[in-house]
């Protein structure tokens, strides 16, 4: 059975993007580039909310036709392209991106189906609205987190709203060069 795993660039206090929806805090680089090439290559199918599914759309699509673009970029535009990508959205009626599954309703049982296919996991890339309903319904197996060395003092959380109590168990845990902290937990049993 698949798992559904949430994917999230966070700041140390806890929020996915500022009060802007920016995310020119994070300290991207070369090292965390390739750590988020370990993480693409565990996913069958990309999950997204409304906003992330957008800007997706709207930027990796033009990669393909840009004979600047890096070896990466250009890798993983094709990857995005094929792969299957799912987007969670009660307020879209159709998708139009290549090989997209758009679940507007039946949040819970959508993805119950999807995570009985075989293959690789499925991964939240960001999203925290979405990721947040999938955390409400109890979805969500694992949390492959980067804590960035940045204070926001406000913005999107994923875990605020006065929801219950969620126990974690580390798997894994690494430090980037950057000070980013990459951090693997599953829902403790």
């Amino acid at each position: 059975m698949r798992k559904l795993v949430l994917f999230m660039h966070m700041s140390l206090d806890g929020y996915a993007s500022d009060s802007n929806g920016g995310l020119n805090w994070i300290p991207y680089n070369e090292e965390l580039e390739k750590y988020a090439e370990e993480v693409v290559a565990e996913v069958g199918s990309p999950v997204y909310g409304r906003t992330t599914y957008r800007m997706m759309e709207s930027y990796w699509p033009t990669v393909l036709d840009n004979p600047d673009a890096s070896r990466h970029a250009m890798e993983h535009a094709k990857w995005v392209q094929d792969v299957k990508k799912i987007v969670i959205s009660g307020t879209m009626d159709k998708v139009e991106w290549n090989n997209t599954m758009l679940i507007k309703d039946n949040i819970a049982e959508e993805i119950k189906v999807l995570k009985e296919q075989p293959g690789k996991n499925l991964v939240i890339f960001g999203s925290p609205g979405a990721a947040k309903t999938l955390l409400k319904l109890g979805l969500i197996d694992e949390f492959l987190l980067t804590i960035c060395p940045v204070v926001l003092g406000g913005g999107k959380s994923v875990f605020d709203g006065g929801g219950e109590k969620i126990r974690l168990k580390l798997l894994s845990s690494r430090t980037l060069n950057s000070g980013i902290i990459a951090a693997r937990y599953e829902l403790e049993k």
